[in-house]
């Protein structure tokens, strides 16, 4: 097993616990106090992108890319000549060819386009409580950077002011909530998505969301996602709430209406509930039925009135996979999600999350050699985002490659999250009033903001560009969580820009498999795409013996 470095002393960062290869930690906390490279960029914003100390300091690289079969044993091609993809406008000159003038702009869709300010969304934000807890910070900051986020699953389903009646959604004020708080800066860039599991379906959610809010909204049909196996989790403290999630329909664990276990919780023993969502299509046996189903589902929804639909998938599995592919690509579909094992979690069982599914190198390989197969029939295949375990903006760049032509998105759960944890917590200390409502864990602020300063204009790198966007008088209304977001969001596009720049691609549809390599033998297997020294040997062999 592999085990990835905790700190890097070039850019000052260090993990609290043991980072995953995304360069996360495994457990990462909103009230974490920092320093890893994700907490620092929300603050710092491109600043982290050079070692620290300049003038002091030389740096070396330290790097384990090389190492087992993951996207940091890809390594990104660079050319020493020529030039791609320029803007309308500019000259292959030094002058213009440099790398803030790199167009990170992306859209998907297959009639109706949906454009994006960079190439990144958010994972799936459902029930679980931390996604309603920082949603404020969120989807502002989504809006603002011009990014797709989702709405997960169960949304309507787990809130207590829902109404439900028949199968008919009546009032959903959490839903709406989160669905408003981004319309409320949507600028024509970016889009919110709700996701609907089995529950959601039963429940009405496309109904609801189709008649309040019309095109507004992406539909996604949910079959899967990379951190676990089943349905969705969440859990609560009481016994109460259990048995209202009972009563509407879920799989409650251990079961609230047994007297024993209610006995045992009143005692203590049993100190919480698990609430569970069910497998959809149970009652189908072949890729065939299932189509029929997903096709069926998909009528129905653009009956309804629904422009734009998206499908998530999970780890499942090659048959699963191709079947994603065709029967999105077959229906028209807007995006397609491929999520891959090594993803996050809000509450999914942790050894399953260990131990299932495919891993996102893998996958996303096997995506992009079936959907050209798709290609090559003519086929015009569903635009792709690649989710799962992907952080920085080096992931950003090799997914794209790795699945270029098709992918468009690259879906950033954890990642996405981050800066509205750091920004909450700075908004609790900086204005005590706002602590309640902004959920700030902080009762001062931690070591590593009070070096960058004790004011918000001080702290966040990506402050005035904000109020630049939003003006003055509304800055008061921008949670620090949003600006947070916008700063770490202005990093990761320097950074793409700057490996975009180096491969001579100077737009994203230009991205391709040859900029980038494996680094080793194993990597090259899994994913087809070449060794390092045998890239271009062929011709380096010519020009020697020219």
């Amino acid at each position: 097993m592999i085990e990835w470095p905790k700190t890097n002393d070039a850019i000052g960062t260090v993990n609290r616990g043991n980072p995953a290869e995304s360069g996360l930690c495994t457990l990462c906390r909103a009230d974490c106090k920092g320093r890893c490279e994700t907490f620092l960029s929300s603050l710092k914003g491109r600043k982290i992108l050079y070692p620290r100390d300049f003038g002091l300091i030389t740096a070396g690289s330290g790097n384990t890319t090389h190492l087992g079969v993951n996207y940091n044993a890809l390594r990104v091609q660079g050319y020493l000549y020529g030039v791609k993809g320029l803007p309308k406008g500019l000259k292959n000159t030094a002058d213009d060819c440099i790398f803030p003038n790199v167009s990170i702009e992306s859209e998907f869709g297959s009639k109706m386009t949906t454009k994006t300010r960079m190439p990144i969304m958010t994972g799936a934000l459902g029930s679980t409580f931390i996604a309603a807890k920082y949603w404020d910070s969120f989807a502002t900051g989504a809006a603002l950077v011009g990014i797709p986020i989702v709405v997960g699953e169960n949304v309507v389903g787990i809130d207590k002011q829902a109404v439900i009646n028949n199968g008919r959604i009546e009032k959903a004020p959490e839903l709406d909530r989160r669905i408003d708080t981004f319309l409320k800066y949507y600028d024509g860039y970016g889009a919110i998505i709700v996701q609907m599991n089995v529950e959601d379906t039963r429940n009405g959610v496309a109904e609801y969301v189709i008649n309040k809010y019309g095109d507004k909204v992406i539909i996604e049909l949910k079959w899967g996602q990379g951190a676990k196996d089943i349905g969705g989790e969440i859990q609560v403290d009481s016994l109460e709430y259990a048995l209202f999630l009972k009563n509407r329909g879920y799989i409650v664990d251990p079961d609230p209406t047994v007297p024993e276990v209610q006995e045992a919780f009143k005692h203590g023993a049993i100190k919480s509930f698990a609430r569970h969502s069910r497998l959809g299509y149970t009652d189908l046996s072949t890729p065939e039925k299932v189509q029929e189903n997903f096709i069926k589902a998909v009528n129905y929804l653009r009956k309804l009135g629904y422009k734009r639909i998206s499908l998530k998938t999970g780890s499942y599995g090659m048959e699963a996979l191709a079947m994603s592919l065709k029967f999105a690509t077959d229906a028209k579909l807007d995006l397609l999600t491929i999520d891959g094992s090594g993803g996050g979690t809000g509450m999914s069982p942790w050894n399953m999350m260990e131990s299932w599914g495919v891993p996102s190198l893998l996958l996303h390989s096997k995506a992009h050699e079936y959907a050209t197969i798709l290609a090559a029939k003519g086929e015009r295949v569903v635009d792709l985002a690649f989710a799962g375990g992907l952080a920085r903006e080096d992931h950003i760049f090799k997914a794209l490659a790795l699945g270029a032509p098709f992918t468009k998105m690259i879906c950033m759960g954890r990642a996405a999250m981050i800066p509205g944890f750091v920004g909450s917590n700075i908004e609790g200390v900086l204005k005590p009033e706002n602590r309640a409502r902004v959920n700030g864990n902080w009762d001062e602020l931690s070591p590593a903001v009070k070096e960058l300063g004790s004011s918000a204009d001080e702290i966040f790198a990506g402050y005035y560009d904000v109020q630049k966007k939003v003006g003055a008088a509304e800055m008061k209304n921008i949670p620090f969580g949003a600006i947070a977001m916008w700063t770490l969001a202005d990093k990761l596009a320097a950074g793409l820009q700057q490996l975009m720049a180096g491969a001579r691609k100077f737009n994203l549809k230009d991205i391709s498999r040859q900029d980038i390599f494996s680094a080793n033998r194993d990597v090259e297997r899994e994913t087809g795409i070449p060794f390092i020294t045998d890239v271009l040997d062929e011709r380096a062999k010519k020009i020697l013996n020219s």
